[in-house]
């Protein structure tokens, strides 16, 4: 079990905190001297679940913060303010603003503005294809999970849409435009879910373009295809201009998923500013618990969130320190939302079949999933080390990472849902796993601990497409 799913999670938050998260009732006190001239913050905020609105409302007017939106299902609001003391009035166990890390970064850090979809070892940066008239032959990754198969038997079925939580889908690929549904994608920046095209379109990423094809593109005329073409995607973008995702926008994005029970989502991605977040650190519980709640939310109205493991080439049970943020690590901490049960956590094996060199690792390995490697290169005319797959302009392009692994798993979830409608997320996972090709530790250990079948680099094994259909 990964350290978050050894953890009492609200007892711990709860014990820190000293107190339950309602609001206090509300009372005759004099209007606040607020600050109206700082720039605004957003802010997650805990309360108990179900907690009446109105009483939100009150206390966050009260301590110089306005709503952007609240989820009473969880008990999490997400409140802007000007107030450099807001997380002080509300408590700095129950709220948290990542946006503020930024912009004001503890003294002791180092760390400079990166974006959340790339770790620290791996840039995941396109190698640009020259769009040829048969792309299949440099799909190297959807031959290792016997995808192309699998695609003769099924592609998936339309009623099941898988919500990409990423950096949005655009629109108007030629593999993409098929299989997006607008009417269920939303922009999740701010909190609040927000349905215009504007809000979920990408802007200066095709991280998520390049998630979405893996999963679902189907390019006839070009020969590219993805692992499962025949299900829907939602773009719900919640990564910022600045390449971020802070905890209100994944909070936001889970909410949305439950809300309108998208069998599978996509997280290519680990939650800013830090990569680990601890739940007995003051801001960090109040940023655990709300994603914690939201993805546990989301699981129980029967979603699967599958996550890339991260591509910082370690175990992260074994990590002592946060390469973003100066506090120290301990078993209360654990990468975001990977680390949260039910999840499922993909590793990346490159052309060779074996663990990319960036990859992380460890007991809460799910499964692996190709996500190249580039000191593992396919034969001449079959590709690069990296994943083919769609980018911006209606072109393609080639990017490495455990962000390219995660979708070839979540197609494979999309396939399984297909297959077997209104299976729970805890049988999907079941199935993934169980189907999975075997992957020993073979020459890796003692750094790749565990049996063949289920490992600390591999988990269960290499996801298979054709296991999934047949």
């Amino acid at each position: 079990m990964s350290r978050i799913r050894r953890l009492l999670v609200p007892a711990l938050v709860a014990a820190a905190a000293g107190s339950v998260f309602s609001a206090p009732s509300a009372s005759a006190a004099p209007a606040p001297q607020c600050d109206t001239a700082s720039a605004p913050f957003n802010y997650v905020v805990l309360y108990d679940p179900r907690t009446p609105e109105r009483k939100v409302d009150n206390e966050l007017r009260a301590k110089c913060g306005e709503k952007v939106a609240y989820y009473p299902e969880i008990g999490v609001a997400v409140a802007t303010s000007r107030n450099a003391d807001f997380q002080a009035k509300i408590g700095v166990f129950r709220a948290y603003s990542g946006g503020r890390d930024v912009a004001f970064p503890p003294a002791a850090t180092t760390r400079s503005t990166r974006s959340a979809v790339v770790d620290t070892k791996e840039n995941e940066e396109t190698t640009s294809v020259a769009v040829e008239q048969d792309l299949s032959a440099q799909q190297w990754d959807m031959r290792a999970i016997q995808a192309p198969e699998a695609n003769k038997i099924s592609g998936g079925s339309r009623s099941v849409t898988v919500g990409v939580l990423d950096s949005g889908i655009e629109p108007t690929h030629p593999a993409l435009k098929a299989a997006l549904d607008p009417k269920v994608s939303a922009g999740c920046n701010s909190g609040a879910p927000d349905t215009t095209p504007a809000a979920w379109a990408p802007t200066n990423s095709d991280h998520g373009t390049h998630v979405a094809g893996t999963i679902a593109g189907k390019d006839a005329a070009r020969g590219f295809t993805g692992v499962a073409p025949g299900v829907k995607l939602a773009s719900v973008k919640v990564v910022n201009d600045d390449g971020l995702i802070l905890p209100e926008a994944a909070v936001c994005g889970f909410m949305w998923a439950a809300k309108h029970r998208f069998p599978v989502t996509n997280n290519s991605y680990y939650i800013d500013p830090g990569m680990f977040y601890c739940s007995k650190e003051p801001g960090d519980a109040a940023a655990f618990e709300a994603v914690r709640r939201a993805v546990t939310y989301s699981t129980g109205r029967g979603v699967l969130n599958v996550a890339a493991a991260g591509n910082s080439g370690f175990d992260p049970d074994k990590q002592t320190t946060d390469p973003n943020r100066p506090h120290p690590v301990d078993t209360s901490c654990g990468i975001l939302p990977k680390a949260i049960d039910g999840v499922v956590n993909v590793s990346a094996i490159g052309y060779a079949g074996t663990k990319s060199s960036y990859s992380n690792y460890g007991d809460d390995v799910s499964v692996t999933a190709p996500g190249g490697d580039r000191a593992q290169l396919p034969p001449e005319g079959q590709g690069v080390g990296c994943p083919l797959s769609t980018i911006f302009n209606g072109g393609y392009g080639a990017k490495c990472g455990t962000s390219m692994a995660s979708p070839h798993a979540a197609g494979v979830a999309a396939l399984l849902a297909s297959r077997y409608r209104h299976a729970s997320p805890r049988l999907l996972t079941w199935l993934l796993e169980h189907q999975a090709d075997t992957v020993p530790c073979g020459t890796a250990a003692p750094v790749c601990e565990g049996p063949a079948k289920d490992n600390s680099y591999y988990g269960h094994g290499r996801v298979n497409a054709l296991d999934a259909v047949k």
